[in-house]
């Protein structure tokens, strides 16, 4: 069961990141995307696999010890777990982003490698959606003041 949730983790959410990367102005991404039912999948799944294992990851997770939790991640469960939680937060992290995006009106060919460096690096997408906010950000504002004037 464990293999297959692992499987499962990613399938389940695959469709959500193709729409945003691959169809970012159709009506239907955007409504889709601004449910925060989305990241529910793998959220469904970490718990499962979390609850039969929570008396032993409680204390790896409050009083975490490298030695310990390397263990505990070279199991199935513990690597399935893991895998869960980070399948739900970079895809709770991408929504975000392409949200901001679409506000911002990014060029979807910006967003694009964006989110797919997220998909498989979210530590070094997040900062580097946060550097291309700023500048949309600022280009906008100064578009702002010249129409104002």
């Amino acid at each position: 069961m464990t293999a297959t949730l692992f499987d499962l983790t990613f399938l389940l959410i695959a469709p959500f990141w193709a729409l945003m990367i691959l169809a970012p102005k159709w009506s239907w991404t955007k409504k889709i995307a601004e449910s925060h039912l989305i990241v529910l999948p793998p959220v469904v799944i970490y718990v499962v696999l979390m609850i039969p294992v929570l008396p032993e990851l409680l204390p790896l997770v409050t009083r975490p010890e490298l030695a310990k939790l390397a263990e505990f991640m070279s199991t199935d469960t513990g690597a399935a777990l893991v895998w869960a939680h980070m399948i739900a937060w970079d895809l709770f992290v991408g929504r975000w982003m392409y949200l901001e995006g679409r506000r911002l009106d990014v060029h979807p060919l910006v967003m694009a490698p964006v989110l797919v460096i997220t998909i498989l690096l979210a530590p070094v997408g997040l900062p580097l959606f946060l550097i291309v906010r700023k500048v949309c950000d600022a280009k906008n504002r100064g578009a702002a003041v010249v129409t104002h004037q």
